[in-house]
């Protein structure tokens, strides 16, 4: 009989199906950094889309360090 899985189990698999993967994050970034250069935001939105571009980036170096983890593993073999 399978087991329930926790609160916080179950809140960290919501998580991280929200994330996006490594494509989706350059791309949403390189439109951040695209509408902050348009000059057209306003402070609040430079501010919360600088923050999102921070989320972003340490997405995608968690997700480099990741793979590059898995390649070591392989050239260990």
């Amino acid at each position: 009989m399978p087991t329930a899985k926790s609160k916080a189990s179950i809140a960290e698999d919501a998580q991280e199906d929200a994330q996006p993967n490594y494509e989706q994050a350059i791309a949403e970034l390189e439109k951040l950094i695209s509408d902050m250069e348009s000059g057209k935001m306003s402070l609040e939105a430079n501010l919360a889309s600088y923050k999102r571009g921070s989320e972003l980036i340490k997405l995608c170096q968690r997700l480099l360090d990741q793979v590059e983890q898995q390649v070591k593993i392989f050239e260990a073999q």
